[in-house]
């Protein structure tokens, strides 16, 4: 583990830019930034639409290490290049930016109100190409729906399982159980969901490090006391599909919660904008966002 990011990721102020839209988001991200389907005919095309949307942001003067601690990364990214470096090297070389890797695979069908991660069948292939690129660390993404305790556990104790491969490798995982902002018990899913994760953390090594992605809860600083075991890095939250103004307020609720906003980050960016309105445009986004960090 690289000293330098860790402490970053461990006690810096700032927030962690999500640019990790899979090919299930791609087009919608392109969509919502200008670029319409009908502007690209092959799945390679829309994935160099989005690396250039991508190094856009990244190499955008708003975008500093003075407000952003950490960028997730799409698999797809980290094997591409910014400005001559493949991108991880690019974001800590020239803005002292720590990288995340993207590692699942999608999501299964719905069982038991959960959609658990499909399989990483080159788990440990990314993890090693992710070393060899510099990348600090993982993020992997599974959903609850409904406070169903089968559904929960299973969700929890997939995400435990590869978080441990992950941590033998290396690398810090995120763990993102994310509960849906529309769910009509959101606010018992996430009770359930945190006494899970609490069963796991009172076995878990402490060197073990890793850090949470979790839907801004109901109840603010809901999450606040998994500080309390010593492996946890940072709690961070998605934006979960509320707008910036909604999701900034909620998070400012919460202590010691940062963001990992994707969509919320990126809403009033759009192509056909000179560079002088992008990066203001992207500029006030980073700003709101920070200051709802910071709280």
């Amino acid at each position: 583990m690289n000293e330098k990011m860790y402490e970053i990721m461990k006690d810096g102020r700032g927030f962690i830019a999500a640019l990790d839209q899979s090919g299930g988001s791609s087009s919608k991200t392109l969509k919502l930034y200008g670029i319409d389907e009908s502007e690209y005919s092959s799945e390679e095309e829309m994935f160099n639409l989005i690396h250039e949307m991508r190094k856009r942001v990244m190499t955008s003067k708003a975008f500093t290490n003075e407000h952003i601690l950490g960028t997730i990364l799409f698999e797809k990214t980290m094997m591409s290049e910014v400005n001559g470096k493949f991108t991880a090297d690019y974001l800590w070389e020239d803005k002292g930016i720590v990288s995340f890797l993207k590692v699942d695979k999608g999501l299964q069908e719905q069982k038991n109100g959960v959609k658990l991660m499909k399989e990483i069948p080159n788990l440990k292939e990314q993890l090693a190409e992710a070393n060899r690129k510099n990348v600090f660390g993982t993020k992997m993404r599974s959903v609850i729906y409904e406070a169903n305790e089968e559904g929960i556990r299973d969700i929890v104790n997939q995400q435990f399982e590869f978080a441990k491969v992950i941590c033998d490798s290396g690398l810090v995982p995120i763990i993102e159980p994310e509960v849906d902002i529309h769910s009509a018990e959101k606010e018992l899913c996430e009770k359930m969901l945190k006494d899970e994760v609490i069963k796991h953390l009172k076995d878990w090594n402490p060197a073990d490090k890793i850090m949470f992605k979790f839907t801004i809860p109901t109840v603010a600083n809901h999450y606040l006391d998994l500080y309390d075991y010593d492996c946890v890095v940072r709690i961070v939250a998605l934006s979960g599909g509320y707008s910036m103004e909604e999701a900034c307020k909620l998070l400012s609720e919460n202590k010691k919660m940062i963001a990992s906003f994707s969509r919320a980050l990126l809403q009033d960016l759009n192509v056909h904008q000179t560079a002088e309105e992008f990066d203001t445009a992207l500029d006030t986004a980073i700003t709101k966002i920070y200051n709802a960090s910071i709280d």
